[in-house]
């Protein structure tokens, strides 16, 4: 558990990166809420840190320009979490060039003291990542142009390559991004087709910064809408399960990565894409309620395929 010291110097830290910041956002990066960062807040008005808060439910908490902090410190478990983190990010092939995490490695080590020093050292010599290939490369160019545009509310626009090959120019208005099995997407509002699209970030083949502002809606969750885009994907077989139980169970046994469920007259229907029903039915034979596949027939066929392998290798 963090100290409250500990949170109070976090907040110095965040203020001093990000000069002006909602209370809200500090809440949620420390997981608190809004009361206990104006608490800390104050402890650092005590404290002579020329810290001023914006009054209202916009208002924001900014270090005043000129305030230096002392040499940057990393604590035992800060040393640690920086560690992974960049070692994680460079086993994983995210879109981050390797020259940058090596040399902020390089920079980490240089700021740390003997004992930590050697704590650092040791993760990096005794941890083994076993990842699988990334099943494609992404520019991380396109990545932080992305973001930037989603941080900024900038429209964009891109060149786009769909599954088919079609290739496509628009103009886009970036919501966020979402990394799923190791592909990255971004979704959002696309003018060339007036509704919500979700375009996966490898098939982008040339983007620029455009010049309107766009305001996203408040109640978009661009994780969920990724996901369902993912489930409903084009140029794979449609999949429809019955399901003979409730809705609340069939979304706990149903992560959202891997499709829909939804209540119906018939009764909660299972909804997903695949182009690996193999994979499918071994995920529904599992499945601890009765089920009943409705559509592909194909997969009512590898069912049938699993059911007499098991057969046969049981001895039956």
């Amino acid at each position: 558990m963090y100290s409250p010291t500990t949170r109070v110097l976090t907040i110095l830290e965040i203020l001093q990166s990000h000069r002006k910041m909602k209370g809200s956002e500090i809440a949620e990066r420390l997981e608190v809420d809004v009361r206990t960062v104006r608490r800390y807040i104050t402890m650092l008005q005590d404290m002579g840190i020329p810290v001023e808060g914006e009054r209202g439910p916009y208002g924001a908490y900014e270090l005043l320009r000129g305030y230096k902090m002392p040499p940057l410190m990393f604590s035992d478990a800060e040393a640690v979490a920086l560690t992974l983190g960049l070692l994680t990010i460079r086993a994983y092939g995210f879109p981050v060039e390797v020259a940058a995490v090596e040399g902020a490695l390089a920079k980490t080590e240089r700021a740390l003291p003997e004992k930590l020093l050697e704590q650092v050292r040791g993760l990096q010599e005794a941890i083994a990542f076993y990842v699988t290939p990334q099943p494609v490369l992404v520019q991380n160019d396109f990545v932080q142009r992305l973001s930037l545009a989603v941080q900024q509310r900038q429209r964009v626009r891109l060149h786009y390559r769909s599954w088919q090959g079609e290739k496509t120019e628009r103009e886009f208005d970036p919501y966020g991004i979402v990394v799923n099995q190791g592909y990255w997407y971004t979704s959002g509002y696309c003018h060339l087709r007036r509704d919500l699209r979700t375009f996966r970030i490898d098939r982008i083949t040339a983007l620029e910064p455009g010049q309107q502002t766009f305001e996203r809606p408040e109640d978009f969750d661009v994780m969920e809408h990724v996901l369902k885009s993912i489930s409903m994907l084009p140029g794979s077989d449609q999949v429809e399960v019955l399901m003979d139980t409730t809705l609340e169970r069939a979304q706990k046994a149903v992560p959202p990565v891997l499709g829909t469920v939804e209540s119906t007259e018939r009764g909660v229907i299972f909804r997903t894409s695949s182009v690996h029903l193999t994979w499918v039915a071994h995920f529904l034979i599992n499945l601890d309620f009765p089920i009943f596949v409705i559509q592909p027939d194909d997969l009512r066929q590898k069912l049938r395929q699993i059911a007499a392998r098991a057969l046969q290798v049981a001895g039956e």
